[in-house]
């Protein structure tokens, strides 16, 4: 089995329980450019040192209108919520001129938890995104993206904080250190595999 790369976009989201245990999380922070540089570049190193890629692990808050917060899912499909190149006739979410599809999708490697497609961009949503999906985060798709050009294995765990709302700011932050226990929790069952 590749050895876990555990990636966060921020320490406040893993809440010290990751560090107290001695597991090492790639903090990439905020946005799908800081994730793509920072797991490209770990992605990397870990090659150089090891011989192989590791397995990306990603462990995520976000917003949705439609799961109540406190949600647990893993997300096997990721979508950029916010690539809109439809004045030149190419659906919403779609990046033209290349060869990855608009929607990424992975294996499954937490069957325990409800599958929910991710939906990114960069920007903290407050309202329905135009693009299909079921949660809203500020990072996933570029994580994925990074993982199916490496053709490295990813799973996502993400914890619903909020209705991406008028209030998701405050549920975001009130909600963090129940989104660091989930996953703690679902971390400890993918080693326990």
């Amino acid at each position: 089995m590749n050895s876990l790369l555990v990636v966060m976009a921020l320490e406040l989201e893993s809440q010290g329980l990751f560090a107290a245990r001695g597991v090492q999380v790639l903090y990439t922070g905020i946005g799908k450019v800081n994730a793509a540089y920072r797991l490209t570049r770990a992605i990397a190193e870990h090659r150089a040192e090891h011989g192989a890629a590791p397995r990306v692990v990603n462990f995520g808050t976000v917003g949705s209108p439609t799961l109540g917060a406190g949600s647990v899912v893993a997300c096997r499909r990721f979508v950029q919520r916010d690539m809109d190149v439809s004045g030149l006739g190419f659906p919403l979410g779609t990046t033209p001129f290349e060869d990855v599809p608009a929607v990424l999708e992975f294996p499954a490697l937490f069957p325990e938890l409800p599958e929910a497609v991710c939906g990114t961009g960069d920007r903290f949503e407050t309202g329905k995104p135009l693009v299909d999906c079921d949660v809203i985060d500020m990072e996933g798709y570029a994580l994925a993206k990074v993982c199916h050009l490496e053709s490295v294995e990813l799973g996502a765990v993400k914890f619903v904080t909020d209705g991406a709302d008028g209030t998701a700011g405050v549920d975001w932050q009130d909600n963090l250190p129940r989104a660091a226990r989930a996953f703690v929790e679902h971390y400890d069952l993918l080693l326990a595999r």
